[in-house]
Parts: structure tokens; sequence; C-alpha cells
């Protein structure tokens, strides 16, 4: 009769460490909530961008808004994905730059109840 090796045998299927799924839905809410606050701040980020070429003011920011508009639609095909390349990239630099300046809060505490200030 053969024997069955220890790795196969039901005694190490308790030995397993198991899976937290609570903590596991916690940090994939919380990798969600600063992936979309990030992508707010960085939309913001463009907002403030042409509020600030507009002279700080909404009618100098529709206004620019509007030249761009027009241009955008008057481009051709080449200059628009052009245009398109620039946003990507910009977006892209803006948001490496957000999450440079947030990774303190990247990763969520292991337990949700205590604060930072108590350890």
């Amino acid at each position: 009769m053969a024997t069955i090796p220890a790795e196969f045998d039901g005694a190490t299927k308790a030995s397993r460490p198991k899976v937290d799924v609570g903590f596991l839905l916690y940090f994939y809410l919380h990798m969600a909530g600063f992936l979309a606050t990030t992508l707010l701040i960085t939309w913001g980020l463009f907002v403030l961008f042409f509020l600030a070429i507009g002279g700080l003011s909404v009618d100098g920011m529709m206004h620019q808004l509007n030249n761009l508009a027009s241009r955008y639609v008057a481009a051709d095909a080449a200059r628009i994905a052009s245009f398109k390349h620039v946003l990507i990239v910009a977006h892209l630099a803006l948001s490496a730059a957000v999450i440079f300046f947030r990774r303190n809060s990247i990763l969520p505490s292991r337990d949700p109840k205590r604060s930072k200030a108590n350890g």
C-alpha cells in the first residue's frame, strides 16, 4: 500500500495561511479611492491652468477654452493626434507628480480602526 506524501495530506491544508477577504476588499476600496482622488486632482490642475492663463477670471478662462475649442475643430487629423499625445503626456506627468506627493497614503494601514497618531 502506498503512503501519501506529507504535502498532500489533510494536515497541511489547515496550516496554510487564510486569505483575509475583508482586508482585501478594504485594500481595493482604498486603492480605488486613491486613484479616483488622484484623477480628480489632475483634472483640477488642468482647470487651474486654464484659470491661470485666463487671468484668474472665469471670463478669461472661458475665452481661452473657446480659443482652444475653435482651433481644435479647425485642425486636421495629424494636428488633433498631436494634441491628444500632448494631452496624454501632460496628464501622465501630472498624475505621476500627484502620486509622488501623495505616496504616503497609497497603502492603507493594516488596522483601519487605528489612527496614525496612535501608532
